[in-house]
Formats: C-alpha cells, sequence, structure tokens
C-alpha cells in the first residue's frame, strides 16, 4: 500500500506576482498525515490559513483564485502541479502577500526545489479516488470538455484550439506523473497580444513580461499601437509586421503552450482533496471548466466517501478456501469467506458469494430470503481474523474472539445472488493481543453494512 508524503524539509522561492507586480516570498513546509494542502498568509495580523480545494476557488479569470472569509491567495496553480506531480499529500504554503509569484511561468522552480529537498514516507496509507465509470463536465459555449475515464494511474491527453494563425491546434499527453519534472514542469505561461490591453484595464498581469510569460502576436496592429502597448508593458519597441512568439527565451517545446495547459489541469485537479488513478481527455481547457470538474469529483467523492475495492473474478485469489480453513476454525454452515483477493499491512479484502442453499435463508425468512444482519458482521470479522491470524508464525495455533461490537449500519439488504466484498482494516496497531478494526460490506459500489470491533487473539488450548 503507498503511504502518505510531504516534504523532507521547507524551502522558501521569492519572485513577483503576476497580477499585482508586487515582490513576494513563499515558503514550502512539510506537514502532518490528512492535513493535505493548505496556503497560509503571515502578511495578515492572525495569519489566516486557507484549504487548497475547489470548493474555495472564487475566480478563474487569468489564473486560480482561493478565498475564505475574504482573504484570498492567486495563482495557485503552478505550485499545486507541481506538488501533486510529485506524489506530495501533505504540505503547508506561507505567502506573504495575495498571490504566489510567477517566477518564470512555469512550475519548473518548484520542481527543482522539491527535489532538491526531497520527499518523505508518511505512515498513514494515501488515499486514492479511482475512477469507476465515465464522468464528463462539458461547457456548450465555449466548446470545453474534460473527461475521466477509468486507468490504473492518472495520466492526460489535452487538445487545445484557438482562433488564431500562429497557435491553431495543438495536443499534449502525460502517461505517467515521473516524466512531470521533464516533458511537463518548465511549460510556461501564454497569452496572446490582443488579450494584454483589457488585462492591463481589468487590473491584472501587472507583473508581466517577456521573461514570465509567452507573448503570441498572431493578429498586426499598427505600429504606434503597438509601440504603446510595448511602453505599458515596459519592453522594448518591436516591429509590428513580424507575427510570431514573443519572449526572451526560445519555446522549450513546439507543443509548449498545450504542455503549459496540462500543467495547469493538474494544477486545479490537485484541489480536488486526494489523489485520482484516471485518465483525463481535455478538449479545449481552461482555469473555468478545470475548477468545475473539480468540484464534480469532490462531490462523486461525497457520494462514494468509501470506496468499494476493485474484484476482478478473473483473477486468482491470495486466499482459496482450502487456505482459508488452515487459518480459521470455521466449518460448514458457519465459515462465511469464500476468498482473499488482496491483503496488505493493516487491511484485507475477502468475498462470499451469498447462493439461495444458504442453510439460514431456510427460516430468515422463507418467502423473503434475507441474510440475517449477525451474520453479516460474522463474516466480516471472519475476514478481520484472517489479517490478523496471517502475520503470525503458526496461526493454526490461535484464533480470535470477539470482545466488542460498535457503531453497527445495516444500508441494505443482503439476498441471495450477492457477492459480498469485505474491506476490514485495522484501526490501530495490535497491542497485548487485542485489536480493533473497522469493517465495510459493499454489494456493487454500495455499502450494505459497516461496523467497528475489537477483537482477542487467543492461543488454543
Amino acid at each position: 500500500m503507498l503511504k502518505q508524503k510531504t516534504l523532507k524539509g521547507s524551502f522558501t522561492l521569492n519572485g513577483k506576482g503576476l497580477h499585482t507586480g508586487v515582490k513576494l516570498t513563499v515558503t514550502f513546509n512539510p506537514a502532518p498525515e490528512h492535513h493535505g494542502y493548505k496556503i497560509q498568509r503571515i502578511d495578515l495580523d492572525d495569519q489566516p490559513i486557507i484549504d487548497a480545494i475547489a470548493d474555495n476557488v472564487v475566480d478563474t479569470t487569468r489564473g486560480t483564485v482561493l478565498a475564505k472569509n475574504g482573504v484570498k491567495v492567486s495563482t495557485v496553480e503552478h505550485a499545486m502541479a507541481a506538488l501533486y506531480a510529485a506524489g506530495i499529500d501533505n504540505c503547508l504554503i506561507q505567502v506573504n502577500g495575495p498571490e504566489l509569484p510567477i517566477l518564470d511561468g512555469s512550475s519548473k522552480a518548484y520542481v527543482e526545489c522539491i527535489q532538491r529537498v526531497g520527499i518523505e514516507e508518511q505512515t498513514a496509507p494515501k488515499d486514492y479516488y479511482i475512477i469507476k465509470s465515465k464522468i464528463e463536465v462539458r461547457d456548450e459555449e465555449t466548446g470545453s470538455s474534460i473527461i475521466v475515464l477509468p486507468d490504473d494511474k492518472f495520466s492526460l491527453n489535452v487538445l487545445i484550439s484557438y482562433d488564431s494563425k500562429i497557435l491553431t491546434n495543438q495536443y499534449a499527453t502525460l502517461e505517467n506523473m515521473d516524466e512531470f519534472p521533464t516533458e511537463i514542469a518548465s511549460a510556461r505561461t501564454f497569452v496572446f497580444v490582443r488579450e494584454i490591453e483589457p488585462l492591463l484595464n481589468a487590473g491584472l498581469i501587472k507583473g508581466g513580461d517577456l521573461d514570465n510569460a509567452i507573448v503570441i502576436y498572431e493578429k498586426q496592429m499598427t505600429q504606434e499601437n503597438f509601440d504603446k502597448l510595448a511602453d505599458v508593458m515596459g519592453v522594448p519597441h518591436m516591429d509590428a509586421s513580424h507575427l510570431g512568439y514573443i519572449n526572451h527565451i526560445p519555446l522549450v517545446w513546439s507543443n509548449e503552450p498545450a504542455r503549459h495547459k496540462l500543467l495547469d489541469i493538474i494544477g486545479d485537479l490537485a484541489l480536488i482533496g486526494k489523489p485520482i488513478k484516471g485518465r483525463i481527455i481535455a478538449t479545449r481547457p481552461g482555469h473555468t471548466i478545470n475548477n468545475k470538474f473539480a468540484r464534480q469529483l469532490r462531490k462523486e467523492i461525497r457520494l462514494h466517501e468509501i470506496q468499494a475495492p476493485i474484484y476482478n473474478c478473473n483473477e486468482p485469489p491470495l486466499m482459496d478456501v482450502n487456505r482459508i480453513r488452515e487459518l480459521l476454525p470455521h466449518r460448514y454452515p458457519f465459515q462465511l469467506v469464500d476468498k482473499v483477493i488482496a491483503i496488505g499491512a493493516n487491511y484485507i479484502v475477502g468475498v462470499k458469494n451469498v447462493t439461495s442453499n444458504e442453510p439460514f435463508f431456510q427460516g430468515h425468512f422463507p418467502q423473503e430470503p434475507v441474510m440475517p444482519g449477525v451474520l453479516q458482521v460474522e463474516a466480516m470479522a471472519q475476514v478481520g481474523g484472517l489479517l490478523v491470524l496471517n502475520s503470525l508464525a503458526e496461526p493454526e495455533r490461535y484464533s480470535t474472539y470477539f470482545l466488542k461490537i460498535d457503531n453497527v449500519k445495516f444500508r441494505q439488504k443482503v439476498v441471495p445472488g450477492d457477492t459480498l466484498v469485505f474491506r476490514v482494516e485495522l484501526m490501530a496497531p495490535i497491542r497485548r493481543g487485542i485489536s480493533t478494526m473497522k469493517g465495510y460490506i459493499f454489494v456493487g459500489e454500495k455499502i450494505v453494512c459497516e461496523a467497528e470491533f475489537m477483537a482477542q487473539i487467543v492461543k488454543n488450548k
């Protein structure tokens, strides 16, 4: 099982804000398990902290802006992308102003600092949200769409399209997050010349220049207007008849704009609150639809807060019925686990196929067969017993017995034909032969039963 990660140490970066133009200092710090990403405004009296989640995004005009109780932090997406791609789950970001510095307009500096200070594995398991069916968000007005499909890892396909002679159609892909530092991190933000004046009039991009953005000049204007715009931007006058990319550093890749859009998507989806396993297909993405999609995924996660384990009946079990009988003393009609399909240091996944031939259906109930709730809990406990006994040197010499059962909930009837998938995990390390566990039973994607229980491991006489 993969574990949560944080930084091994802190690092600090200095630069100007893209929109404010002011000098900023940002520090990235290690954070405890289950902390997530949080941003702290240390320039304010009470040093408020904003949770970096999609629900706190208040503006996506030219970047992603987070806010809580009237306190804002903007241009967070490049830093979020670097953290997410590095597999970091927990980080406290402290900044002395209303936005993160733009640096060179990419994630390059963040990635280099993360690599320099290193990453530390924590104890708690990493909590992925696994995409099991297609989810789509579409904006009919702009033609933008984001689709996520099931996949065994996180990957992205991005397509961009503009009404421009210079930048028309481009695509970028990322199959493995390990390639982010070399293939995506250095992709810089970009802006069209025709967008600059409206953005300046809106009080934005005061810190924008040719060192932190690719400027695309694709529709010719008069030399006089071009010179005026250059003066506003604080750059030398250029020939208004020469169309193309205007920047001090040449393009890193011919499709650098598409790669930057892919970077932005990673940064915006980092605000979902947990890593996902799925393939993103984005067409004409932008911060607005990215955030809309991230919010939709957060809703899906809340609806399926505890996900059913993936069960492929074609894969051989880790424990078959014979191995189970070596570990458990239960026999017909009380062996209620058919196989174990996954096991880790602190969790186990088991399966039981409920048939119409179960002996308890004769009296519970003849006209409406329902599996008794107490037997569901018993089956869950047997799965938990397999987790505990499997860790012992001579498991056949031990048994497990209930000491306590708490917080039992039955959400749906279990009937003949159901396949029960159990997930049981330790709530704390086993101490003095006592184990506390939390268990769930799923039928399909639905939880049908859950319980917490305590058991004692006893040596057989």
